[in-house]
């Protein structure tokens, strides 16, 4: 047997404590001094019409996150209606984002859509176009934001704004590639442990591309929201990619404590840490707490009505 998975194990279970011991003592270091009635007092003052606006913002980014599902619908060609595919997917985005992707992303899609009828494999290309979507739709962002420079990085940090530019331009290759290869390659179909991949046409990788790229930016337009008018969209946008990569990366639940981090950490300097963390705190309230409460309440009503259909089948 290679000793080489058995290095990347261990490199990989490495990097993943490392994360798990920075991120406590990292956010100690940043909030030791933090003035909490600053925090509350950038609470109260959120005007119900900038939460009302944040709340439709997280509507319209859970809605075009549900249509991932309805892409692969088409993908797969399976029968299911939209009205059973919309709110199953978006009870599987908010178990995902609060309670991890083995959970939210992966174990709650084969449980729901196998009672829905549909088998493994289709489950699985339905997984897997979904991440790809989701995953395109970061290259491509990402990689433009990280080429135009953003966000500006401070000088301890080695890499740097030239490898973050270059960094950029490899994810925008990475992206392009694969619409590349969805408008132009002749072999359309593999095999892969058992699985077939299929190759989507270029319509509906662009589509894909579209999707995913509108859902980060929804995402972060949120956080744009509630911050007070002195970053710049683009700035925020480009946070919250490295954030989430970042919580990936760590394998902690919602990125929580990872999104507060990088964000005070390039932010600082234009706001107080007591306006960003009450911005973020609202943020998570809105994007992450209210949509994982509905969609628990969701879920019981799908389990419900599939053991109906059991019963009566």
């Amino acid at each position: 047997m290679s000793p080489r998975p058995s290095r990347w194990i261990w490199a990989r279970s490495g990097v993943n404590l490392l994360f798990f011991v920075m991120v406590p003592v990292f956010l100690f270091l940043l909030f030791r001094h933090m003035d909490w009635q600053e925090v509350l007092h950038g609470l109260r003052s959120y005007k119900a019409s900038t939460l009302m606006l944040g709340g439709a913002i997280a509507i319209a980014s859970y809605g075009v996150f549900a249509s991932y599902d309805l892409v692969s619908r088409q993908y797969t060609r399976h029968g299911l209606p939209a009205t059973q595919v919309l709110p199953l997917a978006v009870v599987c985005y908010a178990f995902n984002l609060n309670l991890s992707s083995w959970v939210g992303g992966i174990a709650l899609r084969y449980r729901l859509y196998g009672k829905l009828g549909l088998d493994g494999p289709t489950i699985t290309r339905i997984l897997s176009l979904g991440l790809v979507t989701n995953w395109l739709g970061y290259l491509l962002v990402a990689g433009t934001v990280f080429a135009m420079g953003l966000p500006a990085l401070p000088d301890s940090v080695k890499l740097g704004t030239a490898g973050l530019r270059l960094i950029g331009l490899a994810m925008i290759f990475a992206g392009l590639f694969y619409l590349l290869a969805c408008a132009f390659s002749h072999r359309r179909c593999w095999q892969i442990r058992g699985q077939q991949i299929d190759l989507p046409s270029w319509r509906m990788a662009l589509l894909q591309a579209g999707l995913g790229a509108l859902n980060w930016s929804l995402m972060a337009t949120l956080i744009f929201v509630l911050l007070p008018a002195k970053a710049g969209f683009a700035t925020v946008l480009a946070i919250l990619l490295i954030s989430s990569i970042a919580g990936v990366v760590a394998h902690i639940p919602a990125g929580l404590g990872v999104l507060e981090a990088i964000f005070v950490a390039l932010l600082q300097g234009a706001y107080s840490r007591g306006t960003l963390l009450a911005a973020l705190i609202a943020y998570r309230a809105l994007y992450f707490l209210i949509p994982l409460a509905v969609a628990a309440l969701i879920y019981l009503l799908l389990e419900k009505r599939a053991a109906r259909v059991q019963a009566s089948s």
